[in-house]
């Protein structure tokens, strides 16, 4: 149980939050009402993403205070817990992919050579961009309308309909075409959230003397280009686009990867 000790405790924390959410609109439970958009915690405390408020922003709307605080909470969690760490915990369509790409391994249908000619993971970056300038040229937010991570949250707690062909889209496409080709290479939460995580102090640190070079990280990790450390030094991960799911911890059989609290005496 070792090896898949994170990846149990995220599967845990996706579903029990999907769970509330249901629960919120089935029961009336005032644990977690609302969307990933926009939420509010036991009635009290409101909490709303960064991008999706920006984007609303963007349109000329204005919001309230709830939500600008909401957002600012969001943005300090995730700037002391590591950016990007949304996308591996809490985000749904983290289930999806992480199913299509244990099953590219499985089906041996990875070639890495091919991905980065045929798409960049900078993409996410510019689809963020263009999601903030169609937010502000149409006036309603862009993404929001098209989101895989809001249709398959309305598809669990109100039913699927036609929406179900997005999420099953993003699964073939992870599947057959790009590895981690929807959360690495082009959502732009997660290009939002790599910039809001870079200075995080939760890391995941490596410790070159214990590593025998086996690479099961790399092969785990979604985004292996931040292991770059591995057999050449004793550091900790300092890119934004880390997603703190642990994965590569669980699979290390020398123990030279653990959570720790990142160092910035070296800066």
């Amino acid at each position: 149980m070792s090896n898949i000790k994170y990846l149990l405790l995220r599967r845990i924390t996706q579903i029990g939050l999907l769970v509330l959410y249901f629960a919120a609109n089935a029961y009336g439970w005032h644990i977690l009402e609302g969307t990933f958009g926009a939420s509010i915690i036991f009635g009290i405390i409101p909490l709303a993403d960064p991008y999706t408020t920006l984007q609303v922003l963007a349109t000329g709307f204005v919001l309230g205070a709830d939500v600008l605080l909401g957002a600012l909470l969001i943005v300090l969690f995730y700037m002391i817990v590591g950016g990007r760490a949304f996308c591996s915990w809490v985000c749904p369509i983290n289930m999806v992919t992480d199913l299509a790409n244990w099953l590219r391994r499985k089906l041996k249908l990875d070639k890495e050579e091919v991905n980065y000619r045929f798409l960049k993971r900078n993409t996410r970056y510019w689809i963020m961009i263009l999601g903030v300038i169609v937010s502000a040229v149409v006036g309603v937010a862009a993404f929001e309308i098209l989101s895989p991570i809001t249709i398959m949250q309305r598809g669990i707690i109100f039913g699927f309909g036609a929406g179900v062909s997005v999420i099953f889209a993003i699964f073939l496409f992870d599947l057959f075409g790009v590895k981690n080709g929807w959360c690495g290479h082009l959502c732009p939460l997660g290009a939002a959230y790599s910039i809001i995580g870079q200075s995080s102090i939760i890391r995941v640190k490596h410790d070159h003397e214990a590593c025998t070079a086996c690479m099961k990280c790399k092969v785990v990790c979604p985004e292996n280009q931040v292991l770059h450390m591995i057999d050449k030094e004793s550091i900790s991960v300092t890119d934004g686009e880390c997603t703190n799911c642990g994965r590569c911890i669980d699979v290390c059989d020398d123990d030279a990867l653990e959570f720790s609290i990142r160092s910035f005496a070296k800066r």
